[in-house]
């Protein structure tokens, strides 16, 4: 690959000094040794740094599991919540249906068991019905309610569908190696299992098993994906900001905090990036977000969120800084018409690409926001595949882990995530609670 992401800083420049740059240099330095030397807070949970490093083969089975499913389902139904699913629908969504040499062979990816909507899974009962389907459920403890209810209902539906023993051959659980309630119900009922390793969290588990899997089925190229991680953990052994984007990012980030920088948004103008901002928002509010410190992540979605959040963006409080993702090169491009009457004066664009203005708006925006007392960052993805999207996973994950360290807290738990779950249990009357 002769192209690389790159990050372009000239609007933060008006916010944040080279020297304040510097200056922060050997703090992240530091912490990129802690990282490496797996000392820090939460150290345990640190296999994904390793993880690039490992191939498809290296899970026993997973490519003839791959080629039986796509060639007998019609659906691959992922059940999860969280890390057990944002992951794979983020690379999912953002990559075109892959072919092979008969055409077209990828089952539907439908995703469920990531809310407690009945209407929603009444209506998904009713279309897999008649459908070939194959389910893989995720989950790591096998208890979490969510998630858990559905597999419960689609369990019962599979069984009475096709019976129990075709229903146990076409389920199969992403799990614990070897404990909790799913690993348990695995081995009684007998269904075929991927491990989710015990030193990755759930938000960087995308390039394990968890979103492996349904990446593969899908007909994307999830040996592409671990090597465009892997070709950004290389270049991240670099700790020059001009070329570790993951430590320009960390630092610009923290020094805009303490400027009180609170609200980050993650902007993009393409549509197939809606759900990687989604994976992006846990990756950063689960692993920043404790003891009363972090950057709060949103999103935004340009150019149809400037009809709306642009407003505020451009002139209300001005706590907030904003990174664009921005896709450089795209395989379709509509061009827009000559009209000989003009009514709508827009011949100014006649023999312009769709791609060129949209790069256009973001220009205009970008500029328009660091006028309007908006630091921005732009990040240029060279194109969406799967390569580039494995090397911007891994990028985000080591710049996460590092902010998480400058602002004095463990990236990698959660326990704010619990809260909420112990008045649900509470209000439901689960035993204990």
């Amino acid at each position: 690959m002769n192209n690389k992401i790159t990050i372009n800083i000239d609007f933060i420049k008006k916010f944040v000094t080279e020297d304040e740059l510097n200056g922060i240099f050997s703090e992240i330095e530091r912490i990129n040794r802690q990282l490496e030397e797996r000392k820090g807070p939460g150290s345990e949970f640190l296999g994904w740094l390793d993880l690039p490093n490992r191939t498809i083969e290296s899970y026993a089975g997973f490519q003839e599991l791959v080629t039986e499913i796509r060639q007998e389902a019609d659906v691959f139904l992922v059940i999860g919540i969280g890390g057990s699913y944002l992951g794979a629908r983020a690379v999912v969504e953002a990559l075109e249906p892959g072919l092979d040499e008969k055409g077209p062979m990828n089952p539907e990816i439908i995703f469920a068991g990531y809310n407690i909507d009945s209407v929603y899974m009444t209506k998904l009962l009713e279309y897999l019905k008649t459908k070939s389907v194959y389910v893989n459920v995720i989950s790591k403890s096998g208890t979490t309610t969510e998630p858990g209810i559905a597999f419960r209902v689609v369990k019962a539906m599979m069984e009475k569908v096709y019976g129990k023993d075709e229903a146990r051959k076409r389920i199969i659980a992403t799990t614990d190696e070897k404990k909790g309630a799913l690993r348990k119900m695995a081995e009684e009922e007998g269904y075929r299992t991927f491990t989710i390793p015990a030193d990755v969290g759930g938000r960087f588990s995308v390039l394990t098993p968890v979103g492996l899997l349904p990446i593969a089925v899908s007909g994307n190229y999830a040996e592409t994906l671990l090597d465009g991680a892997l070709n950004m953990k290389e270049i991240l052994q670099n700790s020059s900001y001009d070329v570790n984007i993951a430590n320009l990012y960390a630092a610009i980030r923290y020094l805009l905090y303490k400027k009180g920088k609170s609200i980050e948004i993650l902007s993009n103008f393409d549509q197939k990036l809606v759900y990687f901002a989604e994976w992006w928002k846990q990756l950063f509010g689960e692993s920043e977000g404790k003891n009363g410190k972090g950057i709060f992540p949103a999103s935004a979605n340009f150019t149809t969120d400037l009809h709306s959040l642009g407003q505020y963006i451009q002139e209300g409080r001005r706590d907030l800084l904003e990174t664009f993702l921005i896709v450089k090169k795209i395989q379709d491009h509509i061009m827009v018409p000559e009209d000989e009457k003009n009514l709508d004066g827009l011949n100014y664009l006649a023999g312009k690409t769709y791609h060129e203005i949209n790069l256009k708006a973001h220009q205009g925006t970008a500029e328009a926001h660091r006028d309007g007392g908006v630091p921005n960052m732009t990040i240029y993805l060279p194109e969406i595949n799967a390569y580039w999207l494995g090397s911007l996973i891994f990028m985000f994950e080591k710049a996460v882990a590092i902010s998480g360290y400058l602002l004095g807290v463990n990236p990698f738990n959660q326990p704010g995530v619990e809260a909420y779950k112990t008045n649900m249990f509470k209000l439901l009357g689960k035993p204990g609670f």
